[in-house]
C-alpha cells in the first residue's frame, strides 16, 4: 500500500542580500511569490499535507496566503539552521506517518515532475532518505555528494566546511529531500552544531542514516535551473527570464503567436 505524503516548506528566512524588508518567498516571479510555487509543485506531486516553516515577517507570509486552503503554519523563532527548522515541525506532523518531503520555499523553479521522481524512487527502493542531486559546471555556494568507491551515498559536505579537493566536487546538493518522517525525527535528535556556522544541518541527519546501514539513495534528478535559489536581485531577475520561457513556450505550444519573446511579458497567471 501506497504510504501517505507530507511536506516541509523551509520559509523562514530573510536574506539580507535582497536589501528590503519584504520576506524573501514573497517577492514575486513572473506575478506570483516564490513560496506559491514551491506549494503548487508539491500539491500536483501529489502531497497531500504541507506545512510551512516561518520566521522574519511571518504574519506577512501567512497573510498572503490566507485563501489557499490546507496548509499549516509553524514558526521557527531561532535560525539555527535547516535541521532545527525540520525539528520545530514535530508536533504539526506528530499524528503523521509516511514520505516526508522537505525542500526550500525559494526554489520557484521546482517541478512536480521532479518531485514526483523523487518520491517514486524512494517508495520503490524503501529508503530512509532519497536525495535529488544536480551537477552543476560551477557548484560554488552549494553542498558537495560525497560518495564512496560504488557511488552510494555518504554524506554531504557544505561548502563552507569542505575541503580543496571536496570542493572540486561538481555533484551538489539542491535540497531536494525525502524522509521517513519516523526515521528522520530520530535521527535529528542526534544532530549537533559541529560546523563553521554552529548550525544545526539537516544534512547531518542524512549522514547519521546512511551510516547506521539504513538505505540511502542520491539520484542525479535535478536539473541545474531548477537547482536556482534565490538569495539576491540578481538571482531573482535570473529565475524571472527563466520562468518566463516557460510560460511563453506553454502559449507559443498551444498555438499563441509571440512575435518578440525577449521583448514580452506574460503574468504566469494569464489566459489567452
Amino acid at each position: 500500500m501506497k504510504k501517505s505524503t507530507a511536506a516541509i516548506i523551509l520559509a523562514a528566512g530573510r536574506s539580507t542580500r535582497m536589501v528590503t524588508d519584504m520576506p524573501k518567498v514573497l517577492h514575486e516571479v513572473c506575478g506570483r511569490p516564490m513560496l506559491a510555487y514551491v506549494i503548487d509543485a508539491c500539491r500536483a506531486a501529489g502531497v497531500q499535507r504541507i506545512v510551512c516553516v516561518v520566521g522574519y515577517q511571518k504574519d506577512d507570509v501567512i497573510a498572503a496566503f490566507r485563501h489557499e486552503p490546507g496548509l499549516a503554519w509553524v514558526e521557527q523563532r531561532e535560525q539555527k539552521g535547516t535541521g532545527h527548522a525540520v525539528q520545530v515541525c514535530r508536533e504539526a506532523l506528530g499524528d503523521f506517518d509516511g514520505h516526508l518531503l522537505v525542500i526550500a520555499g525559494d526554489m520557484p523553479l521546482v517541478r512536480a515532475e521532479t518531485l514526483e521522481l523523487l518520491l517514486s524512487s524512494h517508495e520503490r527502493e524503501k529508503a530512509a532518505v532519497t536525495l535529488g542531486t544536480g551537477v552543476l559546471e560551477d557548484p560554488t555556494g552549494y553542498g558537495r555528494i560525497i560518495r564512496d568507491d560504488y557511488g552510494n551515498l555518504q554524506g554531504i559536505v557544505e561548502e563552507t566546511d569542505c575541503t580543496p579537493e571536496q570542493r572540486k566536487i561538481k555533484e551538489i546538493n539542491p535540497s531536494y529531500y525525502c524522509f521517513d518522517k519516523k526515521l528522520l525525527f530520530t535521527a535529528l535528535e542526534d544532530i549537533q552544531p559541529n560546523n563553521v556556522k554552529g548550525e544545526y544541518y539537516l544534512t547531518d541527519a542524512l549522514k547519521i542514516l546512511a551510516q547506521s546501514g539504513l538505505r540511502a539513495l542520491a539520484i542525479r534528478a535535478v536539473a541545474p535551473e531548477e537547482a536556482i535559489g534565490v538569495n539576491s536581485r540578481e538571482q531573482l531577475a535570473e529565475v524571472g527570464r527563466i520562468m518566463q520561457t516557460r510560460i511563453q513556450r506553454q502559449f507559443m505550444a498551444q498555438g499563441v503567436t509571440i512575435v518578440d519573446p525577449m521583448n514580452t511579458w506574460i503574468d504566469i497567471r494569464a489566459q489567452i
